[in-house]
C-alpha cells in the first residue's frame, strides 16, 4: 500500500541526483551510544542501505539492519532486519526548503527481529515509515536525518515490538552515466 501511494505523488525532480536511472548508495547510523563509566554500555544500529532511481523522485532496494547493544552485568542485545525499502523526495515546489535540502518519505518491509538476553523478543515482519531531511554538501553526496517508526509483528516471547527511532545518515547518489562509463573502463 505504501508503495502505491509513493507511486501516486511522483514529479519532476530539478535535482539531477534524483534522476530515474541513478544509484543511492550508503547508511545511517542510530541508538549510538558509548558508556565510558562503570557500566560500560555500548549500544549502535547500522543500517546500510543502496537503491534505484525507477522514477524521477522515486528510489527502491535493499536494506540491512545490525544493532548490538552490551551492558556489563546485563547481557547482550541483538536486533537484525533484511528486506527493500522505499524513498520518495519531494520537490522543491511541494516543500519550500532550504537551497541543497530534499524532504523525503522512506518506507520498508522485511524480515526482523529483537532478540534481547533478557526480556521479550520478537521475530517476524517488520515495517518501517517516516520522515527525512537530505543535505546536500555536494551535488552527490547527502547528509540526512531520519524520523522513524519501526515495528515488528511476528513470534517469540512478544508478538509485538515497536520504537521510534532518530537516525542520521550519509548517502552517495551516484549517476548511471558515470557508473556505466567506470564499467566500461579497461582494466589495469
Amino acid at each position: 500500500m505504501l508503495f502505491s501511494l509513493l507511486l501516486v505523488v511522483i514529479g519532476y525532480s530539478s535535482f539531477s541526483q534524483l534522476q530515474r536511472g541513478n544509484v543511492l548508495v550508503g547508511g545511517e547510523i542510530s541508538n549510538f551510544r558509548l558508556d565510558l563509566g562503570e557500566g560500560k554500555n555500548f549500544q549502535m544500529t547500522i543500517n546500510p542501505k543502496a537503491a534505484w532511481f525507477f522514477q524521477d523522485n522515486l528510489a527502491a532496494g535493499p536494506y540491512l539492519n545490525l544493532g548490538l547493544s552490551t551492558a556489563k552485568g546485563i547481557g547482550t542485545d541483538l536486533s537484525y532486519g533484511l528486506g527493500v525499502f522505499s524513498r520518495y523526495y519531494f520537490n522543491r515546489e511541494q516543500v519550500n526548503l532550504l537551497r541543497h535540502t530534499r524532504l523525503f518519505f522512506e518506507g520498508n518491509i522485511g524480515v526482523e527481529g529483537f532478540n534481547p538476553d533478557q526480556g521479550d523478543n520478537t521475530n517476524g515482519l517488520g515495517v518501517g515509515i517516516g520522515p527525512g531531511l537530505a543535505y546536500f554538501i555536494t551535488p552527490n553526496i547527502g547528509l540526512e536525518a531520519l524520523v522513524k517508526y519501526n515495528g515488528i509483528v511476528g513470534f517469540g516471547s512478544s508478538p509485538t515490538s515497536d520504537l521510534l527511532n532518530f537516525n542520521i545518515g550519509f548517502q552517495i547518489y551516484l549517476p548511471s552515466a558515470k557508473l556505466r562509463e567506470r564499467a566500461n573502463e579497461p582494466r589495469k
